[in-house]
Formats: C-alpha cells, structure tokens, sequence
C-alpha cells in the first residue's frame, strides 16, 4: 500500500513538473502572471512556472504586416475611390514594450488597423483622386507620421506604411485613361513635328554649306586662274618682249597638243624652231 502510495505521489509530482516546463523561442518573449497579476518576464530559452498558479503569455518580437483592408474613400473633388493600405511594425523586445504591447492596449494589430484606416480617410479625403494618385509618397510619409504618433505608449515600432491601391470607380478610370492616352498622343504629335523641323533645318544648313562651298572653290578657282595669267603675262614681258606673236603662236600650239590635235606646221617656218629650242633639239634638216 506504502508502494503504491509512493508510486501516486511520484506521478503527480512528475506531471506537476512536467506541466510547469516552457520554451521561449528566439523569436517571442513571455510575460509570466501569477495569480491574475505580472510577476515575470521570461527571455528566449527554458523556463518553468508553477501549474495552475503561473501563466506565461508569449509575444511575437518580430516584423509584421497587416492589411488595412480596402475601403471606400470619398475625394474632394466627389468622387469615390477604393484604398488599400499594409502597415509594418514590430513589438519592440524589451520588457517595458513588450508589456505596454499586452497591457496597454486591447489588441494591437486591430488597433494598428484602424488607426491606419481613419488616418487614410482624413488624408485622402483632403485631396483630389489625380493628386492622391501622383502623391502617394507624400500619403506614405503622412501615414507613417501619424501612427508613429499615436501608438507611443504601445510598445511598438512602425516600420513603415505604404498605399497598396487607390481604385476609382470603373467609368472615372476610363475617362481618366482617354485623358492620359490623348495627352500622350499630343505629346507624340509636338515630337514628330520638332524632329521634321530640325531634319529641315538640318537640310537647310547642309544646303547653305553646299553653295558657300562652290562659291569657295568657283572664287579660289578664279583666283588662281587670275593668278596664272598674271604670271604667263609677267613671263611674256620679261622672255618675249616684242615678240607676241610668236607667243600667241605657242599658246595656239599647247591648246592642240593638249586635245591630240594634229597639225601640220612647215618645217623651215620660225614656230618650228622655238618649240625645237624649248625642247632641246634642232628642227631636221632636208
């Protein structure tokens, strides 16, 4: 009776040990309540807690998203649009946070929610559905500023905040897309006709260049031919004084050589003997 007796008591003791045994992960922290009140806070790794008296509540420390869930918001210029938020935050990991985060406020996440989504209202509701499109920046920034601010005694970090969507209803959207595609089509219209004007242009100067290169070359042409006639008659003056004549006779002569014009010269007449001495023979003789 003594043995099974001692048997009992063993059993329950073990299980009364092995009920009290807790694992905190790396990730989570524990709050340890004895009795309805705080008692403890409990880091990653073994812990134990006394059986019906002890309560551990763990608390997830890392990076969270949630959804703000979609929601209808009227613009100021009238006109409704869906908006969609997600908010990133994270339970800070020191026992005062992670304490404010359970104690402080009844659930955190439907806080955060919305919270996320009245601030969307009062900002989106301030502008109209073209700038809260083209701004979604600035929302961003505006968002995270506000929840930052309310949630301080939360024990909560907000990452950061961001816009997932901003629909508006389905006839807006198309007129806004025959808006966009016309401005675009303008856009395209001003850049086809720049390129045609400067490809004119382009032709125009091209066209300048051209004839300011022939006037050159017609201009530096004359001048040399000037400049060769100016030298035939300084050579005419200075070897053939009295004697143009026979210079024009071998100016005649040149003008048929060059065109392989034959020409029958008698032998004994005075040309013969000046193109013989210019080249360097004698005419034959009979």
């Amino acid at each position: 009776m003594n043995t099974e007796l001692l048997v009992g008591i063993g059993v329950i003791v073990f299980l009364f040990l092995v009920f009290g045994i807790r694992i905190v992960r790396p990730t989570r922290r524990g709050l340890v309540e004895r009795l309805g009140k705080y008692h403890a806070f409990a880091q990653p790794g073994f812990h134990w807690i006394i059986p019906v008296i002890d309560c551990m509540y763990q608390v997830n420390v890392t990076e969270q998203m949630i959804d703000a869930e979609p929601q209808e918001i009227i613009t100021n210029d009238n006109l409704n649009a869906m908006v969609d938020a997600q908010v990133y935050f994270k339970i800070k990991c020191d026992e005062d946070c992670v304490k404010n985060s359970q104690y402080n406020v009844n659930d955190v996440t439907l806080q955060i929610v919305n919270l996320a989504r009245t601030t969307l209202r009062n900002i989106i509701g301030t502008l109209t559905l073209k700038s809260a499109n083209s701004e979604r920046g600035k929302i961003n920034d505006e968002l995270l500023k506000v929840l930052v601010k309310e949630t301080t005694k939360w024990g909560i970090d907000i990452v950061r905040a961001e816009l997932k969507e901003i629909d508006p209803p389905k006839d807006v959207q198309e007129t806004m897309n025959k808006i966009v595609k016309a401005e675009n089509e303008k856009i395209a219209a001003v850049d086809f006709a720049t390129a045609a004007e400067t490809v004119a242009d382009g032709k125009k100067r091209a066209a300048i260049k051209e004839a300011e290169g022939i006037r050159q070359a017609r201009i530096l042409q004359a001048g040399g031919e000037a400049e060769a006639i100016k030298l035939v008659n300084e050579a005419a003056d200075r070897y053939f004084i009295g004697n143009a004549q026979l210079l024009k006779k071998l100016e005649t002569v040149q003008h048929s050589l060059e065109d392989n014009a034959k020409i029958v010269i008698p032998a004994n007449t005075e040309l013969v003997n000046v193109i013989g001495e210019l080249a360097g023979v004698l005419p034959l003789k009979k």
